[in-house]
């Protein structure tokens, strides 16, 4: 059996995970709107980085449809891509790597510390 697409098409796989993920972004986005006396969330950011093991076309699919019946009916979500960066142990520079191997672009050794690009975090959300 064919892989289902949120177009009914080829492309973008339609992913379990992702809807999960969103409705429990929701859910701690409306607690927190409920404990600040908000009446209805405008916007949900979340920043996801390269690394999360998540399709943010997929949470944007499944956004609309998580939101029904809650305090982000009808809000928007914006996304942040949070790019993969690692920082040199040898010679302490930062980077984004460019390829599969993660290697120092100043002194071209290696590098397994990565400081950014995992991240999938609710980062803010606006009230009305």
């Amino acid at each position: 059996m064919a892989p289902v697409t949120p177009t009914g098409g080829p492309g973008l796989q339609w992913a379990v995970h992702e809807v999960s993920i969103c409705a429990a972004a929701v859910r701690a986005a409306e607690a927190k709107a409920r404990e600040l006396g908000g009446r209805r969330i405008a916007v949900l950011r979340l920043r996801i980085g390269a690394l999360a093991g998540v399709v943010p076309e997929a949470m944007e699919f499944a956004y609309p449809v998580v939101c029904r019946g809650t305090l982000a009916e009808g809000s928007r979500l914006e996304v942040e891509h949070v790019p993969v960066r690692c920082l040199c142990e040898s010679c302490e520079a930062e980077f984004e790597p460019k390829a599969a191997v993660y290697a120092c672009p100043t002194c071209g050794r290696p590098s397994e510390k990565i400081v950014s690009g995992r991240e999938l975090e609710l980062a803010q959300i606006e009230l009305e």
